[in-house]
């Protein structure tokens, strides 16, 4: 077998040439990589460890596992305060903000969050903020017309600047002037990744949409030294800002992740059902679920007894597309239930009250649930469908005190502004000023009912107690005298008596809402495309 031929000879003149040059730039790519790896090391292995040790990701781990895999165009990764010696770089402490531009389900998006690892994730300013409040990301959602997502978790600002600075700032230096803006331009999602207090925290509430995560987030406007220092009152941040305080109890934020992992899947379904702005219409989905679609079980759902409750979550989810209903504040305001979902691809807004709670009368939590969830469907252009079972406002003296009345007009108020589609299905009862505000006064005002609906301006059992009570206290038998009475009315308040006079435009099988509400949806989306673009003020109210 023949031996490797032997490489050539160079020249004799090539032997004794100079070096080849050296690379172009070679020594700053050399530098820009060691800045960038500087960025990715974060606050260092020790911070990072303590942060991992506590059940959190990182912040560009949680960047990492809610974005499109290889989507995120970070911006700003050089920026921080460096430390040198005769002129040479020799660490660097990263901004503790990382953000930039991504894409989730192919969509674009602007995200970012603060990076807890160093200093807390306390605010930082150099020529120009990244974000945090403020700053570059909420720019670029503004610009692009693309949603934002902030990862929160920090604690804002510091008395330690007054030293770094030689003065205290004025409130608003970086104010939420921007942040109000996008309430009004694009979807805004706010997730409380650990403990936001301060500025962090206002910018949680300034969003269409919050979340944060169980046994590891908390939020409050100030946590439990300045509480125990001002107030002298000595509490957890559990108890301060936990999600049974500021989802169950408060309504702060608006719903609970039991994890990370699951927070980022919540963050992608809520954004499925959003336009990238005001100036689209919401995505449709799969068209996978027949319209005409009929589903047995809702023909007996409501008990014939008035008085006995039913699952309304349930005639939601037989209704809807299957498998699309995303719910928003599932444990506040519990007498309302407020979902996103889907009707035969079109995205919608579900208002639906819930007879297992106070008899689905509205109170003061309920009100202000409605009140936000129409701001939100009215901002991104979402129809929304009532699904009614009110028997009025919660009344009494603990409703009274709470500003019920206030708080249900308010609602009515918004309701009435709203200029996206509004259908209403009437199941149940459908009484007085709360029911009024389920119906689409501006609009083609289309109502239907099932035949087990009932209405008018107060309850009978209520009000011929009030309208009659001469006439029962003067007879031989109070109780048989209003039994009869209610009965009279009763019978006159059929739901077929006002159909008769076309003061409800149609009485329908149970079993034929979705193929009804389907069709009409279709047509309306229509109308939508007439009102694109932003409303007069800013979006949703926080």
């Amino acid at each position: 077998m023949s031996s490797p031929a032997a490489a050539p000879a160079l020249p004799a003149q090539a032997a004794d040439a100079a070096p080849a040059a050296a690379e172009p730039w070679a020594g700053a790519l050399d530098e820009l990589a060691r800045r960038r790896a500087f960025a990715q090391g974060l606050g260092g292995a020790e911070a990072v460890a303590k942060h991992h040790g506590q059940g959190r990701l990182t912040i560009r781990e949680r960047i990492g596992g809610l974005v499109d895999a290889g989507s995120f165009s970070e911006v700003g990764t050089l920026t921080g305060q460096g430390r040198y010696e005769d002129q040479r770089l020799v660490g660097l402490t990263p901004a503790p903000y990382v953000m930039g531009l991504a894409h989730i389900d192919g969509r674009p998006v602007a995200v970012g969050g603060e990076d807890f690892t160093v200093r807390g994730g306390t605010s930082w300013s150099g020529d120009r903020k990244k974000g945090g409040q403020g700053g570059f990301v909420e720019d670029l959602a503004h610009q692009y017309r693309i949603p934002l997502v902030n990862l929160i978790d920090g604690a804002g600002g510091s008395v330690t600047s007054i030293t770094r600075r030689g003065h205290s700032v004025f409130p608003g230096v970086h104010g939420f002037e921007r942040s109000v803006q996008l309430l009004g331009e694009v979807p805004v999602v706010c997730a409380v990744m650990g403990t936001a207090a301060g500025g962090p925290a206002g910018r949680a509430i300034l969003s269409h949409w919050s979340v944060m995560v169980n046994d590891t987030s908390h939020v409050f406007a100030a946590g439990p030294p300045v509480v125990e220092r001002s107030l002298g009152q000595k509490v957890t941040k559990e108890e301060l800002g936990g999600p049974a305080m500021a989802v169950k109890t408060a309504g702060t934020i608006d719903n609970v992740a039991p994890s990370e992992r699951a927070c980022f899947e919540m963050i992608r379904r809520y954004l499925s059902y959003m336009p990238r702005n005001v100036w689209e219409l919401p995505p449709m989905g799969e068209r996978t679920d027949p319209a005409d679609r009929v589903a047995d079980e809702l023909r007996g759902i409501v008990p014939e007894n008035r008085r006995r409750p039913y699952d309304m979550r349930r005639v939601i989810s037989l209704i809807a597309d299957l498998g699309s209903v995303f719910e928003i504040q599932p444990t506040y305001g519990k007498a309302l239930i407020t979902s996103l979902a889907r009707l035969h691809g079109h995205v919608v807004g579900v208002i639906a009250n819930n007879p297992m709670v106070n008899g689905g009368a509205m109170d003061v939590k309920a009100a202000r649930k409605q009140t936000h969830f129409i701001d939100l469907c009215d901002c991104f252009h979402i129809p929304i469908v009532f699904l009614v079972d009110v028997p009025g406002f919660l009344v009494g003296k603990e409703a009274e005190a709470a500003a019920t009345l206030r708080e249900g007009m308010r609602s009515v108020y918004v309701g009435l502004q709203a200029t996206v589609p509004i259908f209403t299905v009437v199941i149940r009862k459908c009484y007085g000023m709360a029911g009024m505000g389920t119906t689409d006064k501006n609009g083609l005002d289309f109502k239907v009912a099932w035949p087990s609906a009932e209405w008018g301006s107060l309850p009978i059992e209520g009000g011929v107690a009030a309208a009659f009570r001469r006439e029962i206290e003067a007879a031989p038998d109070p109780k048989a005298r209003e039994a009869e009475i209610e009965a009279v009315l009763r019978a006159s308040a059929s739901p077929f008596r006002t159909a008769e006079a076309f003061g409800v435009e149609e009485i329908i099988d149970p079993r034929e809402t979705r193929a009804v509400l389907c069709r009409f949806i279709e047509v309306a989306r229509g109308r939508s495309m007439t009102t694109l673009g932003p409303k007069p003020r800013f979006g949703v109210r926080p």
